[in-house]
């Protein structure tokens, strides 16, 4: 189209050139001009984006106790199915215990039905474009701008976080994945040529990403928002579908945020069924793995992880794994503080201390530990805890699993037995306390740990910032990897030379230098960690293509066909050992002469017998 509107536009100002009056040179001009215009009207319209709808939905739960459901009451501990008669889940804000709402308890055969659904969908979905699917998560991201308070609210209230703690971990990483997917998804799924080596010179070879069909998800209660759509926006983008069982302990969120799903699914043209949530206990986690996905993601803690993947080796299904993290935090001496730590807050308190990536251990230079200690405790000092769902001036919010902030105490009294100093916290709430109806624990700093304590060890995922020095570079590099996870780590220094060094001896699958956690929202970059943090990835490009199947394909690269030389077809002639072996010097030598040497000897495999005596008589 562009070329021929090049060649009218040549031949008008031929045209021009050749006017002889001044009034057709007007008409020609205005001609010319008006088609221009037009084109680039055209041009507008075309690659315009359509224009994305809103969507408005509500929160779909039940008000009313099931039968046979005993209520829950303002405790501490935690709920499980034993002694549960129905088929919910009671619902109730960690930092109030108040009752929300039921959710439902899914049986195994429902969990296979989900799955039967979205296997239906994708049979569809499998055949769409990449515009349709950008669509879709165009639309997604719409709802999530403009609904940004509700989402963050719902977490709030049924995880225990902080407002600003959730905008930070629900809304802009999610947004962040969804933007780079719709920029860079398409580029990283299409069709790959690669090369077809030096024998096969005379063919194609490329990779095809072919959806693997449909993916289940096991995540975790911390970003009850964000961790339904890490893994389900990479999903259908690659063209899968997807059944995600939520935590129990985020069941009441995953209702509402189910409701945004199905209808931007429903305004953007896709299968309804694309997408299932599974509510319910560990018999649906169980089901979901061994119900026919065809492949699994685990995020949680090591022990599950282990029997997930026990449960997926029956039939070999694929998994990722993960787990928990135990991420270093190095301090240099030279590090700039007013850096460091108020990230080193943030990595230790963000969301109570329940982050897969939290950093648990602070190794810091001798030179540097005082003021990196007073620094910490003036503004541990002054931080806010309180119900984060009835006050948005808090800083600091509730556990959301119950029990764990019993295990926290746990860990800090081992800690303190063992010779461990507690600077800040390290005590629950007093029965008197306005705390004590919550899952409370207050930030706490402790110094003087050592390995000899199950903190060093064991995951807190709780907010406990654990501090011991190093006056060496080997020596806190020995520190860090004296770990049984391999998640992430974090290095601050004045050299970002040094910090390299020392980020590159880490035996983590993640290193952040100078900050903390920045591998995460660089969401090119794959996201898991080695060790008992798991394997395999599933976030990045590798993630993204994680959720296919690369499928090799090789053609002939021009029109005729090649076929296998007569001297190796059955029965095979006497010259094709002798054939084969000159085909291997002609390709492979790394000399002219051994090259040459292979081209005479394919010469000689053609010449008639008599020959080819004489020349090796010769």
């Amino acid at each position: 189209m562009m070329e021929t509107v090049h060649r009218y536009l040549k031949d008008t100002i031929g045209e021009f050139v050749k006017a002889t009056d001044s009034e057709t040179l007007t008409i020609a001009v205005s001609t010319a001009c008006g088609l221009v215009v037009v084109v680039l009207l055209l041009v507008a319209y075309l690659n315009y984006p359509m224009p994305v709808p809103s969507i408005y939905v509500g929160v779909g739960l039940m008000d009313e106790k099931p039968e046979g459901l005993t209520m829950p009451g303002r405790t501490r501990s935690p709920s499980k199915r034993g002694g549960q008669t129905g088929s919910s889940i009671p619902c109730y804000d960690p930092g109030t215990m108040e009752l929300l709402g039921y959710a439902p308890a899914m049986t195994p055969d429902q969990v296979s039905a989900s799955i039967k659904k979205a296997k239906i969908a994708q049979e569809e979905w499998k055949h769409s474009s990449f515009a349709h699917r950008r669509r879709v998560l165009s639309v997604m991201l719409k709802y999530i701008m403009e609904h940004q308070e509700d989402i963050c609210r719902i977490s709030s209230i049924d995880s225990g976080k902080p407002m600003v703690d959730a905008a930070f971990g629900e809304l802009i990483v999610t947004c962040e994945k969804i933007r780079w997917l719709m920029s860079e998804g398409e580029r990283w799924l299409k069709p790959e040529s690669r090369s077809a080596g030096r024998m096969m010179f005379y063919k194609k070879a490329r990779v095809e990403y072919v959806p693997v069909g449909v993916v289940g998800a096991i995540v975790p209660f911390n970003y009850p928002f964000h961790n339904i759509y890490n893994p389900m926006v990479a999903a259908i983008f690659a063209g899968n579908g997807i059944v995600i069982k939520v935590s129990e302990h985020a069941s009441w969120s995953a209702l509402h945020y189910a409701e945004g799903i199905r209808a931007a699914l429903d305004v953007a043209g896709a299968p309804p069924d694309l997408v299932q949530i599974v509510t319910g206990y560990g018999d649906a986690g169980h089901a979901l793995v061994t119900s026919g996905v065809d492949k699994v993601i685990f995020v949680g803690s090591t022990g599950v992880g282990k029997k997930v993947m026990a449960s997926a080796a029956d039939t070999l299904t694929p998994v990722v794994l993960e787990l928990g993290g135990k991420d270093a935090f190095i301090v240099c001496e030279d590090a700039d503080l007013n850096v460091a730590v108020p990230t080193a807050l943030r990595g230790a308190f963000q969301a109570c201390g329940q982050n897969c990536t939290g950093a648990e251990r602070f190794i810091v230079h001798e030179n540097a530990v005082d003021k990196f200690l007073d620094i910490c405790m003036t503004a541990v000092a002054q931080m806010r805890q309180g119900p984060a769902s009835q006050d948005d001036s808090v800083d600091f919010g509730s556990l959301c699993l119950p029990g764990l902030a019993e295990k926290v105490q746990e860990l800090v009294d081992d800690a303190v037995s063992h010779g461990a100093t507690v600077v800040t916290g390290g005590r629950m709430p007093s029965p008197d306390s306005e705390l004590s109806t919550g899952q409370f624990y207050p930030p706490t700093i402790l110094t003087g740990v050592n390995d000899s304590m199950r903190i060093w060890h064991e995951e807190v995922f709780g907010p406990v910032m654990s501090v011991v020095t190093f006056s060496t570079d080997d020596e806190a590099i020995a520190l860090a990897n004296d770990s049984a996870f391999g998640l992430g780590g974090s290095v601050f220094c004045g050299s970002k030379r040094r910090a390299r060094r020392i980020a590159s001896k880490l035996n983590t699958g993640m290193s952040s230098i100078n900050d903390f956690a920045a591998t995460y929202m660089a969401q090119s970059l794959p996201f898991g960690g080695v060790k008992y943090s798991g394997f395999d990835r599933f976030a990045g490009i590798e993630g993204l293509r994680g959720m296919c199947i690369p499928k090799s394909v090789a053609e002939d690269r021009w029109p005729f066909s090649t076929a296998i030389p007569p001297l190796l077809q059955y029965p095979v002639k006497d010259q094709a050992f002798n054939f084969v072996t000159s085909l291997v010097w002609m390709f492979y030598s790394e000399s002219w002469t051994g090259s040459i040497k292979g081209l005479f000897g394919l010469a000689a495999c053609f010449l008639p017998s008599s020959l080819r005596r004489k020349a090796h008589q010769e």
